[in-house]
C-alpha cells in the first residue's frame, strides 16, 4: 500500500481528479437492509477490492445535535450517507440494557451517578447532551429499542464495555459474556436478529462465544501483527465470521498479513477515533480524514461519519487519487 504522507490537493481539488475515476465494473454494493441471516452479514462483510470503503459510526454517530448511543443520531446518520453503527451499553438498576458507554451518566446526560445506581424509568428524567455539551431533546433509548428500529435496516457492532473498563471485577466481566451468549443462543433475546457483530478484545474472548456454540453473528477482532494472524489462522473459527481491526492506520509493514487476510475474504478497519477525529481545527481534521481514505483500508470507524461526505470513498476515487499521487512524486 502507497502512503501518501505528502500529497494533499485542497478539497475543492476532489471533483476535479474524481471525474477522471475509472467507471465501475459492474459490481454490486451489499444491501444491509437485506440481511436475513448469517450467510447475508458475512456476505454484507466480505472483502473485494472493487468494494467502496465503509465508514461506520462510532457510538452511533454524532454531529451537533446528535449525541452518541442514540437512535436519532443514527437515523440521521443512516439517512446520510451508507454506514453500520459500533454501540455500547450498560445494566441499569433494574437490569434494563440501555445504550450508554460511560459506567456513569455524567459526561453524556444532564444527570450525575452511575446508570446501575438508576432504573430505566428513572433515566428517562435525563436528556441526552451532544458533543458540545448541548442539551437535545432526546433520552436514553434501552438496546431492545435500538434493535428493533435497526433491523432491515443497518448492522451493529456491539462493544462489550465490561470487557475493558476500569474497575471492573473479573467476575463482572465473565457474567457480561455469559450474558451475552445467552442473549445470542436459540431463544435469547438477540437470536432473532440477524445483523450483530461482536467487537472482541482477544481470541480467548473470540472462542469464548464460539465454544459455547454462538454462530448467528460475526466477530470483529484485532489482527495488527503475524502473531495474532497466525492464531486467528489456527483456530477453529472460519474466516467468514471475522472482520480484522488493525488498530489507528494501515501500516506499510503489515501489507503482507493484510493481503492474506484479503484472500481469505477478511475485510480491514481501521478506527481513527483516537486520532484523526481529535484534531481540532475542522480543515485539518478534513485533510486527516481524506488521507486516512488514500491509504486504503475497507472501513473507518468514526465518531463523525458525517463529516466524511464530500470526500472520495469508491475504490475508482482512491485509486485516481493514488495515481496522480504518484505520477506527482516522480515528477520530483
Amino acid at each position: 500500500m502507497i502512503m501518501m504522507k505528502r500529497f494533499f490537493q485542497p478539497l475543492c481539488g476532489i471533483a476535479a481528479i474524481a471525474a477522471v475515476a475509472a467507471c465501475s465494473s459492474g459490481y454490486v454494493e451489499p444491501d444491509p437492509s437485506k440481511i436475513d441471516s448469517i450467510e447475508d452479514l458475512q456476505a454484507y462483510f466480505t472483502y473485494s477490492p472493487e468494494r467502496d470503503i465503509i465508514i461506520s459510526g462510532h457510538r452511533g454517530g454524532m454531529m451537533p445535535g446528535y449525541p452518541e448511543n442514540c437512535i436519532e443520531s443514527c437515523e440521521k446518520t443512516l439517512s446520510l450517507m451508507p454506514t453500520f453503527f459500533e454501540i455500547d451499553f450498560s445494566f441499569t438498576k433494574d437490569s434494563v440494557l440501555v445504550l450508554m458507554h460511560d459506567l456513569t451518566i455524567d459526561r453524556t446526560t444532564t444527570g450525575k451517578g452511575r446508570v446501575s445506581d438508576y432504573t430505566y424509568e428513572e433515566l428517562q428524567q435525563f436528556n441526552l447532551v451532544d458533543r458540545d455539551k448541548k442539551v437535545t431533546p432526546y433520552r436514553i433509548p434501552t438496546l431492545k429499542e435500538v434493535l428493533e428500529w435497526g433491523a432491515g435496516k443497518v448492522v451493529f457492532n456491539f462493544d462489550n464495555k465490561y470487557i475493558n473498563t476500569k474497575g471492573v471485577s473479573d467476575e463482572v466481566k465473565r457474567g457480561s459474556l455469559e450474558y451475552y451468549a445467552k442473549q445470542l443462543q436459540p431463544g435469547g433475546d438477540w437470536s432473532m436478529y440477524h445483523n450483530i457483530m461482536l467487537s472482541v478484545r482477544s481470541i480467548d474472548e473470540a472462542l469464548f462465544y464460539w465454544n459455547k456454540g454462538i454462530r448467528n453473528v460475526m466477530f470483529c477482532v484485532e489482527i495488527n501483527s503475524e502473531e495474532a494472524y497466525r492464531a486467528y489462522d489456527e483456530s477453529p473459527i472460519p474466516w467468514n465470521y471475522l472482520m480484522a481491526y488493525i488498530r489507528l492506520d494501515v501500516n506499510p509493514e503489515l501489507q503482507d498479513v493484510y493481503d492474506r487476510l484479503h484472500d481469505n475474504g477478511v475485510m480491514i478497519m481501521t478506527s481513527i477515533t483516537g486520532s484523526s477525529d481529535k484534531i481540532k481545527n475542522a480543515y485539518d481534521r478534513k485533510v486527516a480524514y481524506f488521507r486516512d481514505l488514500l491509504a486504503g483500508p475497507d472501513i473507518i470507524e468514526t465518531d463523525y461519519p458525517s463529516e466524511f461526505i464530500g470526500l472520495p470513498w469508491s475504490r475508482d476515487e482512491i485509486h485516481a487519487y493514488q495515481d496522480a499521487a504518484i505520477r506527482g512524486f516522480r515528477r520530483k
